[in-house]
This record gives structure tokens, C-alpha cells and sequence, in this order.
């Protein structure tokens, strides 16, 4: 599903170049949880923006189901994710002016879904991740955990089958941010892949997989579970 091969990012400025990845070989198989770890700055994000078509690697080859991704313009890049990847992430990143049903909506309307059917998936998803009794409230009447629900249900309606999660409990207590991995590790086995970026060994307990990132490269893989 997912394979890279000397994958490197080098970001440059007029006087300073950093490279934040170094000859990354991956591959992660469709339905399995991956989950990356490593210190701060080591590339973990960066690792994720590219794998989510956000960003473009300097070099290298990045293949998403079967199909080379690297060099490809912005344009094409948005196409491809559209319905592709959904993501997760620290912040939530909702819309505080809509509603829950309106902000799990908002990648349909993108996407030229009609309303009949928008309504239906948003519903639909909202009682998936249990939050539908909230639809009508803002994400400010809602407290951390359930707006991490939201993001996850705003992730899946377009039903995605990769899911790319940036410290998806990093802003949760203890019991909020375990209700949230337990959701993903559901979604999980019911056949999503997941790759998320953590610095919780709990969170990583999740995975099949964890593969551990220094100065922007691999140094060491394990199974989990």
C-alpha cells in the first residue's frame, strides 16, 4: 500500500540546509497500524506530510497504492487524497464557526457529494464514533475528547482507507486519550490502516508495528503486537 525507497527531504534556506529525512525505506501493508516514533525534530511529521501528500520529498520514490507519488504538483496531489487519506490531528483542527455535523460534512462538500447523500454519511459516522448526540453543538461545547471524536468521524466519512495520525492524544487526559486510541485500533481492525506519529509508548502499544526515527532516519523497528 505504502512503499518508499531513499526517500530524503531536504529543506534549504539561502545560508542553511537541513535534512530532515535520510534514505527512508518503508513499506506498510494494507491494513495493518504503524506507528512512528522518535524524539522531537527527528522528522516525524515531515515523514507524515509526505506520506499524506502534503508535501513533496527532495528525492527518492514514494508509491501509494502501486502509483509513484513523488513530483507530483500541487494540484495533482489534492486530487489523489481527496477520499484517500484522512487524517487526524493534535489540534483537532475543527472549525469553531460549524457545528459538529457540519464540520464532518465539510470534506463532502469538497468532494461535490450531494446533500441527501452528506447527510447520510455524516449521521452515519457520528453514531460510529458515538458523537451524535452532540451534532448540533459547536466544538467549544465539547470537551477535548470528543472533539477528537469529531476529527476522527471528519477523517472517516469520506471512507478513507488510510488514516494518518499526528499525536492524535497529545492534548488528552489519560482516560480521554485511551478511549480515542481504542476507537482507531477498532477502525483498525475493521480494515483501515492507520500510521500514526506518537511519543507514547501506550498509544504505540496499539500498533502491529513501530519504527523508531533519529535525524531524520530509520534506526530501529519492532513488532508490538
Amino acid at each position: 500500500m505504502i512503499k518508499t525507497e531513499k526517500l530524503c527531504k531536504v529543506f534549504r534556506t539561502d545560508e542553511v540546509e537541513t535534512s530532515a529525512l535520510t534514505d527512508i525505506d518503508l513499506s506498510v501493508e494494507e491494513g495493518e497500524f504503524l506507528a512512528v516514533m522518535g524524539p522531537s525534530g527527528c522528522g516525524k511529521s515531515t515523514l507524515l506530510n509526505i506520506i499524506g501528500l502534503l508535501d513533496n520529498p527532495t528525492s527518492g520514490s514514494y508509491r501509494l497504492f502501486g502509483q509513484e507519488m513523488s513530483g507530483l504538483k500541487d494540484n495533482d496531489r489534492a486530487r489523489f487524497r481527496k477520499g484517500c487519506i484522512g487524517f487526524v490531528f493534535q489540534n483537532f483542527n475543527l472549525i469553531d464557526e460549524l457545528t459538529v455535523e457540519q464540520n464532518v460534512e465539510l470534506p463532502l462538500m469538497y468532494m461535490g457529494v450531494s446533500s441527501a447523500e452528506r447527510r447520510k454519511r455524516v449521521r452515519a459516522i457520528l453514531e460510529r464514533v458515538n458523537i451524535s448526540h452532540r451534532c448540533k453543538h459547536f466544538p467549544s461545547q465539547l470537551s477535548g475528547g470528543q472533539q477528537q471524536r469529531v476529527a476522527v468521524a471528519r477523517a472517516l466519512v469520506t471512507t478513507p482507507k488510510l488514516i494518518l495520525a499526528d499525536e492524535p492524544t497529545g492534548n488528552l487526559d489519560s482516560r480521554n486519550g485511551q478511549e480515542v486510541m481504542t476507537l482507531l485500533s477498532e477502525l483498525n481492525e475493521a480494515g483501515t490502516t492507520i500510521m500514526m506519529v506518537t511519543h507514547s509508548d501506550r498509544d504505540a502499544s496499539y500498533a502491529h508495528r513501530v519504527i523508531n526515527l533519529f535525524d531524520g532516519a530509520i534506526i530501529s523497528e519492532m513488532i508490538s503486537r
